[in-house]
């Protein structure tokens, strides 16, 4: 016989039981009842009346399936349920992903997330927008039945709170949310346990923070219904406005403020100048865009693989030549490398009747690419708006109907005409590489490989700083802050320009072993569900292990992205499996174990006192209530975790404006001192607000606040100086020495910084002498000419040695001076020098 629908399209399937029984019976049901977790056997919904049968299954087209959950006819009621669902689901998804596409795209338009003032808004996007969609949630939103892919069994009769954590922890992927969850917890415990900047390491956990918020909107995106079409819709979106805008601002008609960087040294760029785009670096651009291009590579390749219309393999191919064009205009040849090595590995992954449409596809837009890097390297990157643009069109319409007529050739069907489309290609191909190792490659390594050796110097270096705190790290910014300290040779270079040192010298193994984990994880499920996506993740691998990619938000953010996108097509190829034919039902674990849980209690329950059952259910019903315990503390960690990361960003963000305020207005005067003031309060860890701030104070309140600097920046050089200068003003040369001395050993190859700290030496000297302090004076006289001897033996090293000097560590001008007048200081009995004769250098 058939079941009856009741209000819940679901019934109780209940056996008769002996006497004794009963109430054994009735305890389980109240608190089943209390806890909301009942059992409930969908399958009596859909075969009727099969109490004896463990091996039925269901028909779909014997029921509904809405968002994970069976339901049954019921009088025209279910109609309406199924349009409110379909909706209010639709919504859900239709905002997850515009948020998600908003803050990918934020971070192309945010110069990549590089630095922190563009990092603070999108954080308090994205950290604002997700705690209202969970105020929403838990306040608003009140759905009768379950969410999308969530059983029924798990939600059905919970509250709002317990809902959401039981569908966040359900949903496929979110493991991947724990890593950068890590990532953030490692630089948060740098930052309270001290680092060598408390700033940096503050900053650096904002941005994890910023990563596991966008991990956690992805992962639920792509367990949403076109999950897979939003983050396909977003990559496209991104890739597209790197590409056009770089191109664009080449050819003079988007004007891209540093979207375009210039130079005169050949070892830098063969052209003379090299597109940056929208982040401002040409070697991380020329990264990102021979992302988007292999994955757009191997799309076209899919569509060039069988015979279409000339509309769909035009709209397939239509990206290729910009994307191949910027790539090609960002002369990053770490960037060529590395896509040039993942061209190689989609080609060898492919089928052996997959390789030649991938071969295909390439050939033409490289080709034309490559003719028009060389129109453009030709005119510095600068060239008239109107011939820029005919170069353009000229090279992308060759590059389309190039392409067509390969597949054309290709899918004809003449005997030699795929041998035919082969060779074309290939001798296409090969003509682009050529022209393109010809125009860049071939002449920057004629000029020299000054910049190769000046990083595998940096690199040596860097391991060498690494193996002082191997496991743990140093914090935040360690690089930066500390490379000036012990760098073997004056090069220039805040990054290390190699993502696995820099976050071994930030989180030591502990950092390198949770990335490593996180890549190879997200690598094995894009090449079992989506390998198409593979040659992205590839570069983004190779290309952040020789450069400083990884400095950048807007990489992790991509990468994330393309680790959802696999899982959001994983989730639909599962489906599509469900929906192709009859599948037998399978309950969820926690649901097999209620179901274990009962039928032990029932089989024990004739063998023990009523004492001992009040006792089980004791603590059965402790177990629930711990359990709804947990379910509310996750939530409020949650509530707290967002809430917290909108304070502090804010507070982050009031500092920066604040600060820029204060450097508009005159020094000295009030304005100027109140908005100091204002961003010293708002964030008391920046060394730079702390320096400016005590030059408008009195001597004793400026020391204070400089010495509580070095407690939260311990390596900032800048701060020695200004406490040097303080104590040369009061007449203290002894303990000025000391300072001067720990700035000059923070950051030896600062020419200007050893003269400013002779010309203080040397006037702590002549207050000293004045002062009737004749034995101190001629003390710190001596101690201002060693200072001066190392410096003078440090330049003529630098000078003699065969090494880059890019910091132009030289002699400064005034310094001669200074070091003869503490000569003679050091070494008189009366004053050597009139009492106006020095002068400070500028």
């Amino acid at each position: 016989m058939k079941n009856r629908a009741m209000d819940k399209g679901v019934v109780r399937y209940k056996r008769g039981y002996a006497a004794n029984e009963k109430m054994m019976e009735q305890v389980l049901e109240q608190s089943h009842r209390a806890n909301d977790t009942e059992y409930v056997d969908n399958r009596d919904l859909c075969n009727g009346d099969i109490r004896g049968s463990r091996e039925s299954t269901y028909k779909k087209d014997d029921t509904y399936q809405l968002n994970g959950v069976i339901q049954s006819e019921e009088s025209g009621g279910f109609s309406r349920i199924l349009g409110r669902e379909h909706y209010s689901g639709l919504g859900w998804t239709v905002g997850l992903g515009i948020l998600s596409i908003v803050l990918l795209l934020a971070g192309c338009l945010g110069r990549g997330l590089y630095y922190s003032v563009d990092l603070y808004p999108v954080i308090l996007i994205a950290a604002g927008s997700t705690l209202i969609m969970i105020v929403l949630f838990l306040t608003v939103f009140r759905p009768k039945k379950a969410s999308e892919r969530i059983p029924m069994s798990l939600v059905q009769g919970q509250g709002n709170m317990e809902r959401m954590v039981e569908i966040i922890f359900r949903l496929p992927g979110m493991w991947r949310v724990l890593l950068p969850l890590a990532m953030m917890t490692c630089f948060g415990l740098h930052a309270w346990s001290g680092s060598v900047s408390r700033q940096g390491s503050m900053d650096e956990m904002l941005r994890w923070n910023l990563l596991a918020l966008f991990t956690l909107l992805t992962a639920i995106l792509a367990a949403r219904t076109d999950g897979a079409r939003w983050l396909a819709c977003g990559w496209q979106m991104a890739g597209g406005l790197l590409v056009l805008s770089g191109i664009l601002a080449v050819c003079g008609v988007l004007p891209l403020p540093f979207g375009v960087m210039r130079t005169a040294d050949p070892e830098i760029s063969s052209a003379g100048a090299r597109l940056g785009g929208l982040l401002q670096y040409p070697n991380a651009y020329g990264a990102i865009v021979g992302m988007y291009a292999l994955e757009r590579l191997t799309a076209a390749a899919r569509v060039l693989a069988r015979p279409v219309p000339a509309g769909r393999l035009i709209a397939a191919v239509l990206p290729l030549m910009p994307a191949q064009a910027a790539l090609l205009l960002s002369e990053s040849r770490g960037a060529w490398l590395a896509t040039g090595c993942a061209a190689v590995a989609a080609f060898a992954l492919q089928r052996r009747g997959a390789r030649l449409p991938l071969l295909l596809a390439m050939a033409a837009p490289l080709a034309c690419a490559a003719w028009l890097y060389r129109q453009l390297a030709a005119a510095q990157l600068a060239p008239a708006p109107v011939p820029g643009l005919l170069a353009l069109a000229g090279a992308w319409a060759a590059a389309l109907l190039g392409t067509l007529l390969l597949c054309r050739l290709w899918h004809s069907g003449a005997a030699k005409a795929p041998r035919a489309a082969a060779l074309t290609a290939i001798v296409l191909a090969g003509a682009a590489a050529a022209l393109m190792a010809v125009a860049s490659t071939a002449d920057r390594l004629a000029a020299g490989v000054g910049t190769g050796v000046s990083r595998l110097q940096m690199w040596r270096d860097a391991l060498q700083l690494w193996t002082e705190a191997a496991w743990l790290g140093h914090g935040g910014d360690t690089w930066r802050n500390m490379f000036r300290a012990i760098q073997s040779s004056p090069y220039v270079g805040g990054e290390v320009h190699n993502g696995l040192l820099d976050l071994a010298l930030d989180t030591g193994m502990i950092g390198i072993l949770l990335v490593a984990g996180w890549f190879l994880l997200t690598l094995r499920s894009i090449l079992y569900f989506a390998p198409q996506l593979m040659p992205s993740v590839l570069v983004f691998g190779l290309h952040g292990a020789m450069d400083f990619d990884w400095s950048f938000t807007l990489f992790w953010m991509l990468f994330i992205w393309l680790g959802s996108w696999a899982s959001a097509l994983k989730t639909e190829a599962v489906e599509g499996k469900q929906l192709g034919g009859r599948e037998e039902y399978k309950p969820f674990r926690s649901e097999s174990r209620s179901r274990a849980r009962t039928v032990f209690f029932r089989s024990l329950s004739t063998q023990f006192s009523r004492s001992t059952i009040s006792m089980r259910t004791f603590f059965h019903i402790l177990q629930r209530v711990t359990a709804r315990l947990i379910r509310a503390s996750a939530v409020m960690i949650i509530l707290f975790w967002l809430g917290g990361t909108i304070w502090l960003t804010s507070r982050y963000a009031v500092a920066e404006l604040q600060y820029r305020q204060a450097l508009t207005e005159p020094d000295g005067t009030s304005a100027h001192k109140v908005h100091l003031m204002a961003a010293f309060q708002s964030n008391p860890n920046r060394p730079d607000i702390m320096i400016s701030l005590s030059r408008s104070l009195p001597g004793q309140e400026a020391t204070s606040l400089l010495l509580n600097s070095l407690s939260h920046s311990p390596m900032h050089p800048q701060s020695y100086i200004e406490l040097g200068r303080l104590a040369a003003q009061f007449g203290e040369g002894q303990q000025a020495a000391k300072y001067f001395e720990q700035a000059i050993a923070l950051n030896r190859y600062d020419g200007i910084g050893q003269s400013v700290a002779l010309y203080w030496m040397e006037q702590a000297a002549r207050r000293e002498w004045k002062a009737g302090y004749r034995d101190r004076a001629r003390q710190t006289a001596a101690a201002g000419v060693q200072m001066y001897e190392r410096y003078q033996l440090l330049a003529e090293e630098v000078e003699a040695g065969d090494v880059r000097n890019d910091r132009r560590f030289v002699i400064e001008e005034h310094a001669p001076g200074y070091g003869e007048s503490l000569r003679r200081l050091a070494s008189a009995s009366s004053p050597p020098f009139p009492p106006e004769l020095t002068k400070r250098s500028s």
